[in-house]
């Protein structure tokens, strides 16, 4: 049996890197699993390859930014699966990449919204229905970078990252007497789409890996491992927290 047996879970930015990786991991755990990303196709054979290992699952192309796709997952979930336990608000993008006085306001906001407000915008749906179902489990995607670490050019990243680490210690205060437990993974770097747009030669890549005290990046699926745990019932007795599963990037000095 599962670790997921009977749950109903969200993850966003599920076409490509951890989010591929964790939905994929959840329905293989038992979960039935609601996807969304921007790419359609890529979408379709996340389903494809999900309902072929004998899972369940439902998606939804869109923009996480926009509110009307964050409520039409909840009712997805709802209308197709009968609730929703577990949300991995997972979706986001480096965004501006500048020196603070170089990035521009509107590069500024689209990082934020991106990474921050699309994540409040699907929790504020999701909470309510995992108090339906006497509670749930929300886990978003955060990062060492603007919480140990500052990296050169990532002001609007590292901010808008270490504010979900704000939301998922509010929500946890609000909503753990409802039985919602909320907590933001932190992982180090990834061998994902998105890392390879800055580990993009040989020499950058050997370089950040070497950042970590274990010397290489973590792949999805390690990640993934993460995310299940927190939103199973073996971290039942944790929620509020910051969990870095970073390889040791932030307490490596070599």
């Amino acid at each position: 049996m599962g670790q997921l047996e009977r749950k109903v879970a969200i993850v966003t930015g599920a076409t490509s890197g951890i989010g591929r990786a964790a939905a994929r991991l959840f329905a293989a755990e038992g979960a039935k699993v609601v996807a969304t990303g921007r790419r359609q196709a890529e979408l379709d054979a996340l389903l494809a390859e999900i309902r072929s290992a004998g899972g369940e699952a439902a998606a939804i192309a869109g923009d996480i930014r926009n509110e009307a796709l964050s409520a039409a997952l909840v009712d997805l979930a709802v209308e197709r699966f009968g609730g929703l336990d577990i949300a991995f608000n997972n979706a986001g993008a480096t965004g501006a990449v500048a020196p603070t006085p170089e990035i521009d306001a509107d590069a500024w906001r689209e990082t934020i919204e991106t990474n921050l407000t699309s994540a409040f915008l699907c929790a504020r749906r999701q909470i309510p229905a995992m108090i339906e179902r006497g509670g749930g489990a929300l886990l978003f995607t955060s990062t060492f970078v603007g919480h140990t670490v500052g990296f050169q050019g990532l002001a609007a990243y590292a901010a808008a990252k270490a504010g979900l680490i704000g939301l998922t210690q509010v929500i946890a205060a609000e909503f753990g007497g409802a039985g919602v437990r909320a907590n933001a993974l932190l992982p180090g770097g990834t061998d994902t789409p998105m890392g390879r747009q800055v580990a993009n030669t040989p020499e950058s890549r050997a370089y950040i890996e070497g950042l970590h005290a274990l010397r290489r990046l973590a792949t999805p699926e390690e990640i993934a491992r993460s995310a299940l745990h927190l939103v199973s019932e073996a971290s039942s007795f944790m929620t509020g927290t910051a969990v870095l599963v970073d390889g040791g990037f932030s307490i490596y000095r070599g």
